[in-house]
């Protein structure tokens, strides 16, 4: 037991705080791609209040792919492929097996990762988007499959234009984006 605590220490010092300029190419991705969402989603006639849990799941992979473009879960085989697995996943559990959605949820996020990890798309926000197929509204459960192409995969895709073209505005060549695409 020692040798866990001993292990919280740490050791390093907090990274210094990152310049004005990525603070604001981070924020103008970021604000640009949720409005482009929110656009997206009163035009398709879905309402936003009722898919806010997922919009949750793609404001944090907006911290991830403005915030830090250059993160390996930040690379677009990793945001798109973790969010559409974890679609998928969770659709599937949600469809075909009648448990406790507390049961529903725990595997649909364990499985989400074994499933990412297995693919190499690991993306963190992709566990909650496996979460949202699980404990989502009606709404939600009664679109089936079609959640993985409207909200999940469309959202995807929109955050991932906006983020090629911000991150490329930038004439900083570590902000380019993206490192890798497979």
């Amino acid at each position: 037991m020692k040798v866990v605590f001993s292990r919280m220490k740490g050791g390093s010092t907090c990274p210094p705080r990152i310049p004005l300029s990525k603070v604001v190419w981070s924020w103008l991705g970021a604000f640009i791609s949720m409005y482009f969402v929110a656009i997206i989603s009163s035009l398709t006639e879905v309402d936003i209040l009722k898919s806010m849990f997922l919009v949750a799941s793609f404001g944090a992979s907006a911290v991830l792919i403005y915030g830090a473009p250059q993160a390996d879960f930040s690379q677009p085989r990793n945001f798109i492929g973790g969010h559409i697995i974890s679609a998928l996943i969770g659709v599937t559990l949600q469809k075909y097996l009648a448990l406790d959605i507390a049961l529903l949820g725990a595997l649909a996020v364990s499985l989400s990762i074994v499933a990412m990890h297995f693919t190499r798309t690991l993306h963190p926000p992709g566990g909650a988007t496996a979460l949202i197929a699980i404990v989502g509204s009606a709404e939600v459960h009664s679109n089936g499959y079609w959640f993985v192409i409207s909200p999940v995969a469309i959202g995807t895709l929109i955050l991932l234009v906006i983020a090629l073209v911000i991150n490329n505005l930038s004439k900083n060549p570590a902000r380019h984006y993206p490192k890798y695409w497979y």
